[in-house]
C-alpha cells in the first residue's frame, strides 16, 4: 500500500527543480546593494535577535553551524531571545527534500526560507531572500539583525535595515582569502569575481552598525580596511562546558589503537590540509624516533592532504604504526581521543591562502587540559602564552618541532602545569557564555535591549 508524500515535502520538491540551475551561480556577489524590500513598521521586542546565517543544524554539521547553535543557546541562557534564519533554499540546496519551515533545536527556533523557485543570479536571489526574511521580521519583531559570514547574509540584513530601521551586527567568522592584501596582490587586476567579492565584503563591513571579528588579528585587518575601531569587537571561537570536565579514561582506546603503555602520543584533531603543517609534524616525529623517543603520532581527521601525508609517512618510515590516521571521528568522540594524547600539536603555517584565525580544535584541546605545542602565529599567540599555557614553535621547522616536543615529553610536570594553565585560560576567557556576553554588550551599545 503506497503512502502519500508528507505535505511539507511538496514545496521542497518543487523548489528542488530550480536548485540545480541556481547552485553554481547563486552566491555571486551582487553588482549593487540588495534593494530594501517592501514592509510595514514594526515595534521591536527588546532582546529579540534574528541571526541571518547561510546554513544550520540539524541538516549540516560543520564548525559554522555548531557555532551558530552554541552562540544562540548561550544567548538564550543569558536572557536574550535568539532566532535563526538560514539562507533562501537551505536545506533543499543541500539535498534535504523533506525540509520543514521551522526546526526547534535546544529551544532555539531555526527558520527556513523555502519558496517554490529560486532566481538564477546572485543579486535577484538575495533580493528574494530579503523579501522572505522581511515577512519573518514583521512576525518576530526582532530588535537587532545579527548577520554571520558570508557577505550575502550581511547584504540582506542591510537591506532590511533600510526597511525597518533595525541595527545590523555583522559577524565576520573568517576574513576571506580574497580580501587579504597579500592575496589580492597575487591576482590580476581584471579578476572580476574576486574584486567583486572584496568590494562586497568591504561594503558590508563599513555599513554595519557593529562588527564582530573572530580574532584580534582579523580585527586589525578590518580596521586597516577603513572600519572605525570602536565599531569592532572580538568574538572568537569558544567551547562547550563539557570540554572543561576531566578527560575520560583513555586506556581502552590506546589499547584498541595498539599503543603501548610506555609510548608517548603526540597528535592533533582537524582537517588534513596544506596549511595544517602536518608534514612538519611527521618529519619531527621521524626525527624523534631517530633520537630513541618512544613515540606515536595520532592524526584525527580527514582532508585533501590525507593521501600525500600517508605517502610522506611511508617515506619517513612511519608506516609501521608510528603514524596513526584515524579519519574523521564524530564530535562526541573527540574527548576520547584527547585522553590518549600526551601533547596536542597545532603545527599550522601562515600564508596568503587563509585567514589569521586559530583552529577551534586548539581551544577544545586547551579546555581539556592538554599541554599544547603550536605554530608561532599571530592568531595562535592570542591563545597560547609560550612557557605558561603552551609552547610556541617556529612554523615549518621540523628540527624546532622535534626539540620542543622532546622537551615536553621528557617533563611530565611541565605538561601537567601547562595543561592546567590552558584549561584555566579557556574557563576564564573562551566559553560561549562569555561570547554571548560580548554580543549582549554589542547590542546594548546599539540600544537593542
Amino acid at each position: 500500500m503506497s503512502r502519500r508524500a508528507p505535505r511539507r515535502s511538496v514545496r521542497a520538491l518543487t523548489l528542488a527543480a530550480s536548485v540545480l540551475a541556481t547552485r553554481a551561480r547563486s552566491f555571486e556577489p551582487p553588482a549593487a546593494p540588495v534593494p530594501a524590500p517592501a514592509g510595514r513598521p514594526v515595534r521591536p521586542v527588546p532582546g529579540r535577535v534574528l541571526h541571518l546565517v547561510t546554513s544550520g543544524l540539524p541538516h549540516q554539521r560543520t564548525g559554522y553551524t555548531l557555532r551558530t547553535q552554541a552562540l544562540a543557546r548561550a544567548q538564550s541562557e543569558a536572557g536574550l531571545d535568539p532566532h535563526v534564519v538560514t539562507r533562501i533554499g537551505f536545506p533543499v540546496t543541500h539535498g534535504v527534500f523533506d525540509a520543514r519551515s521551522l526546526d526547534l533545536l535546544g529551544g532555539v527556533p531555526q527558520h527556513r526560507l523555502l519558496p517554490r523557485w529560486l532566481p538564477h543570479r546572485g543579486g535577484p536571489l538575495l533580493a528574494r531572500d530579503a523579501e522572505l526574511t522581511a515577512r519573518l521580521v514583521e512576525r518576530l519583531r526582532p530588535s537587532v539583525l545579527h548577520a554571520a559570514s558570508d557577505h550575502g547574509n550581511a547584504q540582506v540584513a542591510l537591506a532590511l535595515r533600510e526597511t525597518y530601521g533595525l541595527p545590523v551586527v555583522y559577524e565576520l567568522r573568517a576574513l576571506p582569502a580574497e580580501q587579504r592584501p597579500e592575496r589580492a596582490q597575487r591576482r590580476s587586476g581584471d579578476d572580476e569575481p574576486h574584486l567583486a567579492l572584496r568590494a562586497s565584503e568591504t561594503y558590508c563591513l563599513r555599513e554595519a552598525d557593529a562588527v564582530l571579528a573572530p580574532s584580534e588579528a582579523v580585527k586589525a585587518e578590518i580596521v586597516a580596511g577603513g572600519v572605525p575601531e570602536e565599531r569592532v569587537r572580538v568574538a572568537p571561537d569558544a567551547v562547550d562546558p563539557v570540554f572543561l570536565q576531566p578527560l575520560p579514561d583513555g586506556s581502552a582506546l590506546r589499547a584498541r589503537l595498539g599503543i603501548q603503555a610506555d609510548e608517548h602520543v603526540v597528535g592533533t584533531v582537524g582537517g588534513l590540509t596544506r596549511r595544517g603543517g602536518l608534514a612538519t609534524l611527521l618529519e619531527a616525529g621521524a626525527e624523534l624516533r631517530r633520537r630513541g623517543v618512544p613515540l606515536r603520532l595520532l592524526l584525527v581527521g580527514d582532508g585533501p592532504e590525507r593521501r600525500s601525508l600517508r605517502t610522506l609517512a611511508a617515506r619517513l618510515g612511519l608506516d609501521d604504526g608510528t603514524a596513526l590516521f584515524t579519519g574523521r571521528v564524530p564530535h562526541d568522540q573527540v574527548r576520547a581521543h584527547h585522553a590518549v594524547l600526551d601533547v596536542f600539536a597545532v603545527p599550522r603555517t601562515d600564508g596568503p591562502d587563509g585567514p589569521p584565525v586559530a583552529p577551534p580544535a586548539l581551544v577544545e584541546a586547551m579546555a581539556s587540559g592538554l599541554p599544547v605545542a603550536a605554530g608561532d602565529l599571530p592568531a595562535i599567540r592570542e591563545l597560547v602564552e609560550s612557557g605558561v599555557n603552551g609552547q610556541l614553535v617556529v612554523p615549518g621547522s621540523s628540527h624546532a618541532w622535534a626539540d620542543a616536543l622532546e622537551a615536553l615529553l621528557r617533563s611530565p610536570g611541565t605538561r601537567r602545569d601547562r595543561g592546567a594553565a590552558a584549561r584555566a585560560f579557556v574557563a576564564r576567557d573562551r566559553t560561549w557564555s562569555q561570547i554571548a556576553a560580548t554580543t549582549r554588550a554589542t547590542y546594548q551599545a546599539l540600544g537593542c535591549l
